[in-house]
């Protein structure tokens, strides 16, 4: 039995099924999935054929895309800070639409882009969330700089076209979103003021995809109660956003092989002297923290897996470590887990 890799299970229907749970909830608010998240080609020609529209970051991403057959009216270029190369490519690929929050990046986009549809970023932040979005890396102040962004771009004779802004991945406050909304509001009025054509709001990622969060339900209604509140006139209004783990997280499950065990004294994994005498087991899989549990590094998260086949048997405490030199590098600690055969199957699901 091959056991080199681990290896991702995708089910293409429960991503048909956040598809369609994003459709009933919000369904004024037009996805663009964010291929950085997860661009496994099953997943992006899935979501293509769902008619979900696509948020790049890179020129690779793009190209990808592209190469699936994906129109380029249907990507966002959300990367407010592009070299001059991919700026001219995204121009030669008729990708039009892109985010900028910078006055540089603005001069960069009107010497090397032909026909862009420029989208300004503005700074917002929900402090809880899993990934709070720094405001000093992203997006312009939405009172001190935007405005002046506005003018210059109507002095270079370039249209915006709308205001984007991103919470944080996993964002756990929607009332975030609220202010961010405000925000976008006055920038609109400004901007049309101005003879921009106002028309798109990207409300961004951050939207929940795991289970331990927030009722996607839940977030949904504050969203909708959000937009009503700050744009009640939303027929002028095209809005977007750029959820990425909402889509990809559910229908993915990993599968890693126990590659080495080991035996050992209960008391090294539950550090508790009364299991002095008892059994524990050491278990080395074929994916860490360097690969696909990096989560437990970047996200916070703490994996809870189980064996593939459900046997009965006494229970160890057990320990579950991943394949590199780095002490570090551990996915489970002092679990309950029957006693499990190299060659045997961990299952993670998100």
């Amino acid at each position: 039995q091959e056991d080199d890799d681990s290896f991702m299970i995708i089910s293409l229907d429960a991503l048909l099924d956040r598809v369609k749970l994003w459709k009933r909830e919000l369904p004024q608010i037009e996805p663009f999935y964010a291929v950085k998240c997860n661009s496994d080609e099953a997943i992006l020609r899935a979501l293509a054929a769902f008619g979900v529209r696509f948020d790049c970051a890179s020129r690779a991403e793009i190209d990808m895309l592209m190469r699936m057959g994906v129109a380029p009216d249907r990507i966002i270029y959300a990367n407010t800070c592009k070299t001059r190369g991919y700026i001219a490519h995204a121009d030669a690929a008729g990708v039009n639409m892109m985010t900028f929050d910078n006055e540089e990046e603005l001069e960069k986009i009107a010497q090397y882009h032909k026909h862009p549809r420029l989208i300004l970023r503005i700074t917002a932040s929900d402090p809880t969330a899993t990934h709070p979005l720094s405001t000093l890396k992203f997006g312009a102040d939405p009172v001190k700089s935007a405005p002046r962004l506005l003018k210059r771009t109507a002095q270079l004779g370039i249209s915006v076209i709308g205001v984007s802004f991103h919470v944080g991945s996993g964002c756990n406050d929607p009332s975030a979103y609220r202010a961010a909304l405000e925000h976008t509001r006055d920038l609109f009025e400004l901007g049309r003021a101005l003879g921009h054509n106002m028309q798109i709001v990207d409300v961004g990622g951050g939207f929940p995809g795991g289970k331990h969060h927030i009722p996607f339900e839940q977030f949904a209604a504050l969203i909708r109660s959000a937009i009503v509140e700050c744009f009640p006139d939303s027929s002028r209004v095209r809005f977007i956003a750029e959820p990425g783990r909402f889509f990809a997280a559910r229908p993915c499950t990993l599968v890693a092989t126990v590659v080495a065990r080991t035996a050992v004294t209960a008391e090294k994994i539950t550090q508790n002297a009364a299991d002095a005498d008892a059994v524990g087991h050491m278990y080395y899989i074929n994916d860490g923290v360097y690969g696909s549990f990096n989560c437990k590094q970047n996200d916070h998260v703490h994996p809870i897996g189980r064996p593939l086949h459900d046997k009965e048997g006494p229970l160890f405490p057990s320990i579950i470590l991943g394949p590199t030199c780095d002490s570090g590098d551990k996915i489970e600690a002092n679990k309950m887990m029957r006693a499990l055969a190299v060659g045997e199957c961990m299952v993670y699901e998100v």
